[in-house]
């Protein structure tokens, strides 16, 4: 009997399940392992090259992990990930395929759906604190499924940032939040330290000689490319996170800065999403360092909150919501998404250029350019959720369908009606210019919400609240706004509507050329 443990490209680590289930077993000795690097996925996702590279080289560098661990190893460069297993099964007589629950749905039904000459097991993910059984236990108790509820839930449950024992036990500090602190402007001339960036390897050169022979070509350059492609890798960045930026990220974790993309941001969850980190052992690490180096307790919560809240929520939703999530479309939006999305560039608008063409060199961008930036634009201007879902898919370094649709369609767009957020995320210009520097030097004015040289923002603002009034006016929370938009003389709000009608009349005859 030789048993067969695939691991997928979002799995790379030793204590990962399926591995773990040999070990535990000492099966060990009649394993083989695979690893496959698939081109098929380009014909329906066109990925940024350098997320390409990243899984690619990173799968790579495990599979030498592997074997240092004894682990009988075989790689495999194909087009269809199953004519290659199917072969794989056959060639090393394989009879019995493991398998950890992937966190991506599709890719599960992708691979059942092989029909394979063997029985196929799988076991439960342990990528995650909460596995989906727990999360559906906690979700089961509420009618509003607010990540505050979860955070705290899990804070206690981790004992993470707590003081005191048992049921008595309170959060440091006596509060659980401390976002209020974590939202300052950028001051003049802000600049974090520099992040930790590696050269490729032999290894890694050789995924970049094979995907820049790709045709045709990925969006996103691919050269420098600087990612961390190893566990040993990723820890570094890790601990260059502790030694240079935490102390740092919280006041001017939403900011945004011109020539700054990364700040003070940990630049950890590509690392954390392919398995070479696990949470808690980040969370652990956090938590000991920060509190060694007495960092401000706003900074230091805010980053835990991140993994131990936002990360964890957002999974434990994709899966608790189930197939059907990925389809809502509460505010009928079908506006296709403008060519220069595809483009990385081209818009006019300096904030959102600027965005992208930072995710053009690098796949990344922090988590308010994302939000505040890129969502809200496609919320105001009524881009098609799965279209900009999809694409926030392929263009970011960390992205995974359990990561984009619940923060996409949940937090960025509010298609799913209010089951994530509790309101809409919808900002004007006014926001972009109090918390980043992308205002200076734009076409447009961030002052003027008619007129052609009204920021689209602003327009497209308006003219989001006059199309939507009355499904808004069912929110409290968007009480005050629709007041001031009422407020709004009808001369100027038809002058706010035509200068985003024409807008999106360019933006929208971009996309078709």
């Amino acid at each position: 009997m030789t048993i067969g443990i695939w691991v997928l490209g979002d799995q790379l680590s030793l204590e990962q399940s399926a591995l773990q289930s040999a070990l535990e077993s000492a099966e060990r000795e009649d394993c083989r392992v695979i690893l496959l690097e698939s081109t098929s996925v380009l014909k329906r996702r066109r990925y940024h090259a350098q997320k390409l590279v990243l899984v690619w080289s990173a799968m790579r560098h495990f599979a030498e992990t592997l074997k240092a661990h004894g682990w009988q190893v075989d790689q495999r460069e194909c087009e269809h990930f199953g004519d290659a297993i199917r072969h794989w099964i056959v060639e090393a007589g394989i009879t019995e395929l493991r398998l950890m629950e992937p966190a991506d749905r599709e890719f599960r039904q992708a691979i059942e759906a092989l029909a394979l000459p063997v029985p196929l097991i799988w076991f439960p993910s342990n990528a995650f604190l909460w596995s989906r059984e727990d999360f559906a236990a906690w979700a089961d108790r509420y009618k509003q499924l607010r990540m505050e509820l979860f955070y705290r839930e899990g804070r206690k449950r981790f004992g993470v940032l707590m003081q005191g024992e048992g049921a008595a036990a309170e959060p440091l500090g006596g509060q659980w939040n401390y976002d209020h602190d974590n939202r300052k402007a950028p001051p003049k001339g802000l600049q974090g330290p520099d992040p930790l960036w590696f050269e490729p390897d032999p290894i890694t050169e050789a995924v970049l000689l094979k995907v820049e022979a790709l045709n045709p070509p990925l969006p996103g350059r691919i050269r420098p490319f600087r990612w961390a492609v190893s566990r040993e890798q990723a820890l570094h960045v890790l601990e260059h996170f502790v030694a240079t930026r935490l102390a740092g990220f919280g006041p001017y974790q939403d900011a945004m800065v011109s020539g700054e993309p990364t700040l003070w941001h940990a630049l950890l969850s590509p690392y954390l999403n392919l398995g070479l980190l696990h949470p808690l052992e980040v969370i652990r690490r956090l938590e000991a360092a920060g509190l060694e180096q007495q960092v401000p307790l706003a900074g230091l919560e805010g980053v835990i909150r991140q993994i131990l809240g936002w990360r964890e929520y957002t999974h434990g939703l994709y899966h608790w919501f189930g197939p059907g999530y990925g389809q809502v479309n509460h505010f009928e939006a079908d506006r296709a998404l403008p060519l220069w999305f595809e483009q990385l560039g081209g818009s006019g608008l300096r904030c959102l250029d600027t965005v992208l063409q930072e995710i053009e060199t690098s796949g990344y961008a922090h988590h308010i350019q994302r939000l505040m930036v890129l969502a809200n634009y496609g919320l105001l201007a009524g881009l098609q959720p799965q279209a900009l879902t999809a694409w926030f898919h392929r263009m970011f370094i960390d992205g995974f369908d359990w990561v984009m649709q619940t923060n996409v369609l949940g937090m960025g767009l509010f298609a799913d009606g209010g089951r994530l957020a509790s309101k809409p995320y919808a900002a004007s210009g006014n926001y972009i210019k109090r918390m980043s520097t992308y205002c200076k030097g734009c076409a447009y004015d961030v002052k003027q919400r008619a007129g052609e040289k009204a920021c689209p923002f602003n327009s497209l603002y308006w003219d989001f609240l006059a199309r939507h009034h009355q499904e808004l006016s069912r929110n409290p929370r968007m009480g005050l706004v629709l007041k001031q938009l009422e407020k709004l003389p009808a001369a100027e709000l038809t002058a706010i509507r035509a200068a985003a009608a024409a807008h999106l009349e360019s933006a929208g005859s971009a996309a078709e050329r």
